[in-house]
């Protein structure tokens, strides 16, 4: 609540989220957070629970569940019902607020009172009495949100962040109020998705206006930009592909954009690359980070962008795939399974501390270190220079013969090859080595022969590393977060290999 308190001191007539016209100013925004509060206090509610697509209600239910101290549960309105449901049953008692379709899927849920948001947005105390100003909590260690992770590999988990980390993530990455009026964030990612969570705190703290949009299309959010205005955006690897491909298809650029930031997921040197010309004023930042440490812990900035894609050096041009540098709130350590920290070069679990990092399951406990440290479960390396490259899950290593292989440098190796666009490297039973190799590909026309992409990986990598087994497909299966679902290929292509 101070981030939003100072905002709404500074910049009272600032439109914070919505239209110029239309939308809800930095005071409106703290009226509106007023009146929530007031009513969450009045139910008796211990949690609120939001299903709705980006929109203008987003910042309302965040600082509004804020004000009347109870945490904030974005729930993922994609998930089948029952799954749905058995989210919002753990956050009873509670107050949940939907739109029309979500109000009605979650109706009849014991301890769960649901609100559309459309009367929410009307009427934020639905007749109770606001809070008042400054009555809000003020414990640094009370929880703020109760964030579902993405599940790639088994059932989601409810990651849980105090005020103190997400507050310290905003200052050590913010400057107060810098933003200038001219300025606007168009939000696409889902609002159950740590950059939402970080992005709504981030923009009103400096002041710069959110500009939702509902369901992502890549000419939708063209058109948004272009409509609004918008000058800085946040996108997820997937998302950033689509709009490259539609301003291609259009034969467009896009001037307005000053900023791009993208993560969540594996990131392609030639998108980058192409999106640097179409969006050709935006300064580009690829962010990596994770739901238990409040977003982004390493960043490859707008200067590396601009330099490694001018540069002749390939080691240079490389750097265009790696996570960047870390913040400089944030220590990051590569370290072997043993827990000694692996020299540059070297391939090991990606460990990181902070005072953003939470680290910490409502299922579980915190998963700190005694020292502080969380392991993200990540495998990637360091290299000379000190940049952070990411090889993937943990869970998803592939051992062969006893020796770990990291599909990251497998795809990266197809990727090279100017018939690919897409690929995914995983693991496949095999009676000799206890797995093999497999690889998907998402091919250009005419697509490259099985036996010159094996022969690709081995001349750059090695022969272990050499797929086994090359299928063809028109796409991967992503999460909504853009990160790649390998254990779907396992499930798919675990059999026999198909005849080449």
């Amino acid at each position: 609540m101070m981030l939003l308190d100072m905002a709404a001191g500074a910049m009272t007539g600032r439109v914070a989220v919505g239209s110029l016209e239309e939308g809800v100013t930095c005071g409106g925004l703290m009226d509106a957070a007023a009146g929530l509060a007031g009513r969450l206090r009045a139910s008796g509610a211990e949690h609120l629970v939001l299903c709705d697509e980006p929109g203008a209600v987003l910042p309302v239910a965040l600082f509004g569940a804020a004000w009347a101290g109870v945490p904030y549960v974005p729930v993922n309105y994609r998930l089948a019902d029952d799954r749905l449901r058995r989210l919002a049953e753990q956050a009873a008692p509670g107050l949940a607020v939907a739109d029309a379709s979500g109000a009605e899927r979650l109706a009849g849920v014991d301890g769960l009172e649901t609100i559309e948001r459309d009367a929410l947005l009307d009427d934020p105390a639905g007749g109770a009495e606001p809070a008042a100003a400054g009555d809000w909590a003020t414990d640094p260690d009370a929880v703020a949100v109760l964030l579902y992770t993405s599940g790639t590999t088994g059932a989601p988990k409810a990651a849980v962040l105090r005020h103190r980390h997400l507050v310290a993530y905003v200052l050590g990455t913010v400057e107060f109020a810098s933003a200038g009026p001219d300025e606007a964030h168009i939000m696409a990612v889902p609002p159950y998705h740590i950059a939402s969570v970080a992005a709504q705190l981030s923009q009103v703290y400096s002041g710069r206006r959110i500009v939702p949009l509902p369901r992502f299309d890549p000419d939708a959010w063209i058109d948004l930009v272009r409509a609004e205005g918008a000058t800085h955006a946040m996108l997820v690897p997937t998302m950033l592909a689509r709009i490259v491909d539609a301003l291609d298809r259009r034969g467009e650029t896009l001037d307005s954009v000053r900023y791009v930031a993208y993560g969540g997921g594996k990131s392609h040197r030639a998108v980058v690359q192409r999106a640097l010309e179409l969006l050709p004023a935006a300064g580009f930042s690829h962010a990596y980070g994770l739901t238990e440490a409040c977003s982004t812990v390493s960043v490859l900035g707008a200067d590396d962008h601009r330099r490694c894609a001018a540069s002749d050096d390939p080691d240079e041009q490389a750097r265009l795939a790696s996570a960047g540098r870390p913040l400089p709130t944030v220590e990051v350590a590569v370290r072997y399974d043993d827990g000694a920290e692996a020299p540059p070069g070297t391939v090991g679990e990606i460990w990181v501390r902070g005072e953003q990092v939470s680290g910490e399951y409502a299922e579980e406990g915190s998963q700190l270190d005694d020292s502080g440290w969380f392991c993200t479960r990540d495998r990637g390396h360091r290299d000379d220079a000190g940049y952070l490259w990411i090889h993937g899950r943990s869970d998803d290593v592939i051992v062969r013969g006893g020796e770990n292989l990291s599909p990251g440098e497998i795809e990266d190796a197809l990727l090279a090859h100017p018939g690919v666009i897409d690929a995914a490297a995983f693991g496949v039973p095999s009676r000799e080595w206890g797995e093999e190799v497999a690889v998907c590909v998402v091919a250009r026309s005419p697509a490259p022969a099985a036996d010159d992409l094996r022969q690709l990986v081995q001349d750059r990598l090695r022969s272990s590393r050499m797929p086994t087994r090359v299928e063809f497909v028109d796409d991967l299966p992503y999460n909504d977060a853009g990160k790649l679902l390998r254990r779907k290929l396992r499930e798919r292509f675990g059999a026999d290999p198909a005849p080449q």
